[in-house]
């Protein structure tokens, strides 16, 4: 089986990788911090001191990192040591642009495929993660198969504009959700009855992400990727989102469904 290099163990890359590993793909990891790697390790992976040394003898490398700027600096790093014949699976979420600069960062000979994801860590470790891939997917199918369904996309860039437009409506949505039980908050609704009357609705998938039903999805990582959005385009909710999003100094680790909590205290006041 080919040698994988997985940089990036946070929390949606350490179930990921950990998937690799139990699918028995030789697996070489590498973490800003080393100690998030170390259940992979116990498992079986082997530990790099550097990006670079994590890819040298690989026949694949997947990043999942945090936002572009990672992305850049690490791929910087390891770019000289790659071989021709590698591909590079790019599984962060950063956007078409971001991914075009990353394509000038690589030696001639190795392959891009742009393979962000949507879905939980619960679903990542489950394998039921949706890929949303773009570039010249059938080289690595076999390995992106094993994080769940695999949605080829088009060419190089176009996973990661769709997972853009993807997770902005997402979030947009959990916004509108704290948004409307502010709203029923005014008009003395009981909370559990917009709750119930909402999962019957179309919504109802939102919702239980707005009222914590899901993996922890930073809010300082949503601001993020809607950002991407509003660089691309003028989006005037999109922007509005962003706006509630950034509003609340020291928040940016709480889950992002802890947003309608904080629309909630901010109509209250």
């Amino acid at each position: 089986m080919e040698k994988i290099a997985f940089l990036g163990t946070g929390s949606m890359g350490l179930p990921m990788a950990r998937r690799l590993l139990e699918a028995g793909f030789p697996l070489t990891v590498w973490n800003r911090t080393p100690a998030r790697a170390e259940p992979l390790v116990s498992g079986g992976a082997t530990a790099a001191a550097s990006p670079a040394d994590a890819v040298r003898d690989a026949d694949v490398v997947v990043t999942m990192l945090s936002d572009p700027a990672a992305v850049r600096d690490v791929v910087g790093a390891f770019a000289s040591a790659l071989r021709p014949g590698v591909t590079l699976v790019e599984a962060s979420t950063i956007g078409p642009e971001a991914l075009r600069e990353l394509r000038g960062l690589l030696p001639e000979g190795v392959a891009l495929v742009d393979a962000p994801v949507m879905g939980s860590a619960d679903r990542a470790a489950s394998g039921e993660l949706m890929v949303l891939a773009g570039g010249d997917v059938a080289k690595v199918r076999h390995v992106l198969d094993v994080f769940g369904s695999v949605i080829p996309c088009g060419p190089e860039g176009s996973g990661a504009a769709l997972k853009v437009v993807l997770i902005s409506a997402v979030i947009a949505g959990v916004t509108v959700v704290g948004e409307a039980m502010a709203l029923a908050d005014g008009y003395g609704i009981p909370e559990e009855q917009v709750k119930q009357a909402l999962s019957r609705l179309p919504l109802a998938g939102l919702a239980g992400r707005a009222f914590g039903q899901g993996s922890t999805f930073a809010l300082r990582l949503a601001a993020k990727d809607v950002a991407l959005a509003t660089a691309s385009a003028d989006l005037p909710v999109a922007e509005a989102v962003h706006g509630w999003l950034t509003s609340f100094p020291g928040a940016g680790d709480e889950d992002l469904g802890r947003i309608v909590h904080h629309i909630r205290e901010e109509r209250r006041a």
